[in-house]
């Protein structure tokens, strides 16, 4: 059961009469109810309330159920329409019988002014800011008067609760929006007590139904529908006693809903933070068992290097007259480039197996390529037009081929920037979170082109698997590399250079080792995919 729940079970519970024991001695409603109507009769002699033409009265028949009265009429059974039984000595009426309206009034002086924004509707709290407006700036809606006591109910969008209890004194003169409902109880009624049951899901339920609420995008009560609700009237006492009830037991909820949103917020995050746990365990040869007849690392590159030296004379690809060659002396890293060795253990985030070497991304790829983004017609290519990907095709390990936009008739596509299956691509701009993000074409796209936001990462391929650099990239420490490449200030739109995906450090197994790292992580992932938090 959630907070707000048990919340509804407490007032459902309080407005039925179950909440607290009913006392013998106490009034019953009945006597209430009368010197109610005595009150109105007072204040109608004193205009400062108008006469109801057609008044409702309801009480209980010979047989004990509810009935009503309304002006001259003949008196009507209520049997079907009330929603529950309430304790002996509580009495029915209409919302109307119990609270009269204060009236409205037109800005004469400056005044506080208190609209639907006012009111913190998650605590049902009026702002301590206070709003003062000239006169002669008043809105049309500010008109309707107010007092402390008074409980203000927004009757547009009722299931918003925009709502509260005028708490305090103000500055100015209070004028509150004719948005609001402006409730006074009448002497016997406590205010809070009212307030309580216009909590309740029974309440709720009756301003919210389709016949009491009108229209689509900003459903609202008018004031005659509202004030033809049936409300239980239990004895002023036991008002008092429901109320304190319900008082005493809000911290209590107050402290269950606390650990409700902690428990929410971690099993929302468990799932990724156990992720990135998987992957962590991964890049750091802590998954899967290391196979003593795998080709070291070491001698993997060198075979690296070897192919990158055969496509150099070929012309496919050109030297890196600085070339990062990474190693270990004296229980140390070291990197060499060109002419420059340095030692890097201050950038190494953890250790590796022995098998394992440290590698720059520049190692194991033989270029970045990144595309075009013309102005093109948003919407998904079709048929046999071209179209050039959003970042958003790119997703945290999946490519979305549908995140596309269409090119604009007659460009000339290049060869060269056209996406295909198992390409490796990263995002290098965009919002920090949607920038760096890696993923493998997992089959063979149709017309699809690189933008400008995104880079394929052109990998040694036999040498190295691209889902375990994917893999890498996407583990907590690699991506710490990625986030301190970026730049731009704004967390709207940063960037990543090509040169500086070149320099992302990245722990590299043996090449039998990747698979089964890959084979790993997605097993647990799927496994991961079918708990239920």
């Amino acid at each position: 059961m959630t907070a707000q729940q048990l919340k509804n079970s407490i007032l459902q519970m309080a407005v039925q009469g179950k909440l607290v024991p009913q006392d013998p001695n106490d009034e019953p409603a009945s006597v209430l109810l009368e010197r109610i109507r005595a009150e109105k009769e007072q204040l109608i002699k004193q205009k400062k309330i108008k006469r109801e033409k057609n008044p409702s009265i309801i009480f209980k028949g010979a047989d004990n159920t509810p009935y009503e009265k309304i002006g001259n009429n003949e008196p009507v059974s209520l049997a079907d329409e009330i929603p529950f039984d309430i304790p002996e000595n509580w009495e029915w009426a209409r919302l109307g019988q119990i609270i009269f309206s204060r009236g409205q009034c037109t800005p004469q002086t400056d005044f506080c002014y208190i609209d639907i924004g006012s009111i913190d509707n998650k605590h049902q709290q009026l702002s301590s800011e206070e709003t003062i407006i000239a006169a002669d700036k008043a809105p049309s809606r500010a008109r309707k008067i107010v007092s402390v006591g008074d409980i203000l109910y927004s009757t547009v969008r009722p299931y918003l609760h925009n709502m509260c209890i005028i708490d305090r004194d103000f500055s100015c003169m209070p004028i509150a929006s004719t948005g609001f409902a402006v409730m006074t109880c009448h002497d016997g009624i406590l205010n809070k007590f009212l307030f309580y049951y216009l909590m309740s899901p029974d309440f709720d339920a009756y301003a919210n139904n389709t016949d009491n609420s009108k229209g689509v995008a900003y459903p609202a009560i008018n004031d005659d529908r509202l004030y033809k609700a049936f409300i239980p009237i239990p004895p002023t006492s036991e008002q008092r006693r429901i109320v304190a009830k319900i008082e005493s037991l809000e911290e209590t909820l107050s402290i269950y809903d606390d650990r409700e949103t902690e428990l929410r917020l971690l099993n929302e995050s468990f799932p990724g933070k156990l992720k990135k746990s998987i992957l962590q365990m991964a890049v750091q040869g802590k998954l899967t068992a290391q196979n003593p007849s795998d080709e070291p690392a070491a001698v993997l590159l060198e075979r690296i290097r070897s192919e990158k030296e055969q496509l150099i004379r070929a012309g496919k690809i050109k030297r890196d007259k600085h070339e990062s060659v990474i190693f270990r002396r004296d229980n140390s890293h070291y990197e060499k480039r060109g002419s420059v060795v340095e030692c890097i253990d201050g950038i190494i985030p953890f250790e590796i197996p022995d098998s394992w070497e440290w590698v720059r991304l520049e190692t194991i790829i033989t270029s970045t390529d990144a595309g075009k983004s013309p102005q093109c017609d948003n919407r998904p290519r079709k048929d046999d037009e071209w179209g050039v990907i959003k970042t958003t095709a790119i997703q945290d390990g999946n490519f979305v081929s549908e995140e596309n936009k269409v090119l604009p008739h007659g460009f000339v596509v290049n060869d060269a920037i056209v996406v295909h299956d198992g390409d490796l691509l990263i995002t290098r701009a965009g919002p920090r979170n949607r920038t760096g993000v890696v993923c493998v074409v997992g089959e063979e796209p149709t017309n699809l082109i690189l933008s400008d936001k995104t880079v394929r990462l052109s990998y040694m391929r036999g040498f190295v698997n691209p889902l375990y650099i994917m893999t890498a990239l996407n583990s907590p420490a690699v991506q710490s590399f990625v986030i301190e490449a970026m730049s731009g200030m704004a967390a709207s739109q940063v960037n990543i250079s090509q040169e500086k995906m070149k320099t992302f450090l990245l722990p590299l197994p043996p090449f039998d080792e990747q698979q089964r790292i890959v084979d790993a992580v997605r097993a647990l992932y799927a496994q991961i995919s079918h708990l239920t938090f």
